[in-house]
């Protein structure tokens, strides 16, 4: 179940990305990118669930973990930006609330978090990564 709901996750927000046109600049390109390497480290992870490729797809999770936040970041300051050029004269809440509900959703890029836990729970309940999730012995 948590591998179809990956699954089906990834490939609605890859879908939703570039139906949005979100590849008019490097940043854009990051969760498209992410996310196609996301879909290969997955079916790899699958169809050869071996120690090193299951170390890899959980890296790429934290990578995804760190993409969602980044992404964040990019949205908060695009919609902080956009307002300021707009009116120069908002500051305090109204500048804040302003760039909250601007026109990026900055909790949007969010979804990669929530996609890679999903994936952090996939790998979790597979034989092979008994020892992924701990510390190696020195």
């Amino acid at each position: 179940m948590v591998l179809a709901a990956l699954v089906f996750g990834v490939l609605g927000t890859l879908a939703e990305l570039l139906l949005l046109g979100h590849t008019e600049s490097w940043e854009q390109w990051i969760p498209v990118a992410m996310l196609a390497a996301g879909l290969v480290a997955l079916a790899v992870a699958v169809l050869r669930p071996g120690h090193s490729t299951l170390r890899t797809f959980r890296w790429l999770m934290a990578a995804w973990i760190l993409s969602g936040a980044l992404g964040i970041y990019f949205h908060t300051a695009g919609n902080l930006e956009f307002e300021l050029e707009r009116q120069r004269s908002l500051s305090g809440f109204q500048l804040a609330w302003s760039t909250m509900t601007g026109a990026t959703p900055i909790l949007g890029p969010g979804a990669m978090v929530l996609l890679a836990l999903m994936g952090l729970i996939y790998l979790h309940g597979q034989p092979a990564t008994s020892d992924l999730f701990e510390r190696p012995d020195e």
